[in-house]
């Protein structure tokens, strides 16, 4: 599995890299502040919208401690989308968040 260090991943939002981000967290956790420019689509519900993801692009996927994004890119990887998980997830990002 791919893995990426949160200050990895801030260094390449600072170079305005354009990321494809996703957060797999609940709600009441996204609450909390997401990573600029991430979109939340929930480890439950990836199943169901992985037509959304497009196999052209490569996906960074976060969640509260990088267990469930763990999950989700091996779940993507195996179906083709290149993914990358964020290690320690958002417990270890000190960058800016956003609220949702």
């Amino acid at each position: 599995m791919n893995e990426i260090q949160p200050n990895q991943l801030a260094e390449k939002l600072k170079e305005g890299e354009k990321l494809h981000i996703v957060d797999v967290r609940e709600d009441e956790e996204v609450a909390q502040g997401m990573i600029p420019g991430a979109i939340q689509i929930r480890l439950g519900e990836i199943p169901d919208r992985l037509d959304e993801f497009d196999q052209n692009q490569h996906y960074y996927m976060i969640c509260r401690s990088g267990a469930r994004s763990g999950r989700a890119t091996e779940y993507l990887e195996a179906n083709g989308i290149k993914a990358t998980n964020m290690t320690g997830g958002m417990l270890a990002w000190e960058d800016e968040v956003v609220l949702p």
